[in-house]
């Protein structure tokens, strides 16, 4: 129990301060984030000590270098030009511990940026330009349809097409991980963030903005044989092996919003002729081992801004603080694995 407690006391007050940003929302923003944790290990197990999104995964640290375009965008001293200290957390999507790194799904790039003067900046960036539900009510109800039947111990079939069918957008992110070969590394794959955000300049002007992490020597992908031979758990030792050789590094590219544009919603993306700016540059340097890494606590909740970074009126990235909190806080209690 004392090991629990010194565990949990450092990031008390995160959990505090993201339960207290869940009830400031607008009602319609709000799900219980205990309702909202429940939902994801019904449908999708419990694997205690896990993330309830992102279990199998593993940490790493870098550093990123702003460029002259995003200091001209924002003041936030992420772009002053000077190295930054970054903790990143690869991830296969879902909560399943034991996912198939083979498989046409999820990869995600969590972020956390260590800025002067105590601020941090967080992101959690997916391998899709699409999130899987446009407000926390649709995804809990989403969530609810795939729950397994008390009998069959699966979705009842039934339900989840009914959901489907009202709620098509639902499958948009599934139907484009269906089209896309599988990425031959966690470091050959973009990242989006699907959320917009406004970049707010030294004469405060905001420009908002939807960013992606390019692979600085373009993508990679396998064939099907490639990915059938390469098993279901190469994808970590992979990326341990590329940052190793100095592989790895993304262009912190953003795209930018025009009046008319859609900004609140993480099923929009933005058009693709939009004007693209690069922000700077993450370079990884390291890999920690599998079950430790200074990943363990971070919470990767994108509400984390530094001056001159505002969220948009987005309801699915305002509402992901809380449920983060309680995710983490289930983790910490059950003994947090990487």
């Amino acid at each position: 129990m004392k090991h629990v407690l010194r565990t949990i006391q450092p990031v008390l007050p995160m959990l505090a301060a993201a339960t207290v940003a869940a009830w400031a929302l607008p009602s319609a923003a709000q799900v219980d984030p205990n309702t909202m944790v429940n939902a994801f290990e019904t449908a999708g197990g419990k694997f205690e000590g896990f993330r309830r999104s992102g279990a199998k995964g593993v940490c790493a640290a870098g550093e990123f270098v702003g460029s002259a375009q995003g200091r001209a965008l924002s003041v936030a001293s992420a772009f002053s030009g000077k190295p930054v200290p970054v903790t990143v957390r690869f991830s296969m999507g879902g909560g399943n511990p034991k996912a198939p790194d083979n498989a046409r799904s999820q990869r995600n790039m969590a972020v956390e940026f260590d800025l002067p003067n105590g601020e941090r900046w967080q992101m959690g960036n997916i391998s899709a330009p699409i999130f899987g539900a446009a407000t926390p009510q649709q995804m809990l109800a989403r969530l609810e349809s795939l729950a397994p039947d008390a009998e069959t111990k699966k979705p009842n079939p039934e339900k989840v097409k009914a959901f489907a069918d009202a709620n098509p957008e639902v499958l948009m992110q599934g139907k484009y991980f269906a089209g896309q070969p599988v990425p031959a590394s966690f470091a050959k794959v973009n990242y989006w963030g699907v959320h917009a955000f406004g970049f707010v300049d030294s004469a405060g002007k905001k420009q908002f903005g939807k960013w992606i992490f390019e692979p600085v020597d373009g993508t990679q992908s396998l064939t099907d044989e490639e990915a059938k031979a390469k098993g279901s758990d190469f994808l970590i030792e992979d990326i341990r092996q590329r940052v190793k050789a100095g592989e790895v590094a993304f262009d912190f590219n953003l795209q930018l919003a025009q009046t008319g544009d859609k900004i609140d919603s993480a099923v929009t993306p933005l058009p693709d002729d939009r004007k693209k700016v690069t922000l700077g540059r993450l370079v990884i340097k390291t890999v920690s081992a599998d079950s430790t890494g200074p990943c363990v606590t971070v919470n990767y909740n994108p509400m984390v801004l530094p001056k001159g970074i505002e969220p948009s009126a987005d309801p699915m990235l305002a509402a992901r603080a809380a449920p983060y909190a309680v995710s983490l806080g289930r983790r910490l209690v059950e003994g947090a694995k990487q």
